[in-house]
């Protein structure tokens, strides 16, 4: 994959999970998929996908204490 299209890819798949994480209800729900988000994007710069994982279920789950997700 080409870089220009894998940055487009995970820009838009970063955009839709955060949009995404204002429909779930609880920080679990929103550290589950933050964690997906993490880890897809972490494999598409092939970077290491437990950070990836890590950092998205971070993200998720305290999105909403910083009004990011509300």
């Amino acid at each position: 994959m080409r870089a220009i299209h894998r940055t487009t890819f995970t820009a838009t798949l970063f955009a839709a999970a955060i949009a995404l994480s204002g429909c779930v209800a609880s920080d679990l729900e929103r550290a589950g998929l933050g964690a997906v988000a993490g880890g897809v994007t972490a494999a598409a710069l092939d970077g290491n996908v437990g950070t990836g994982l890590l950092i998205g279920a971070a993200g998720g789950a305290l999105c909403d204490d910083v009004r990011l997700c509300r």
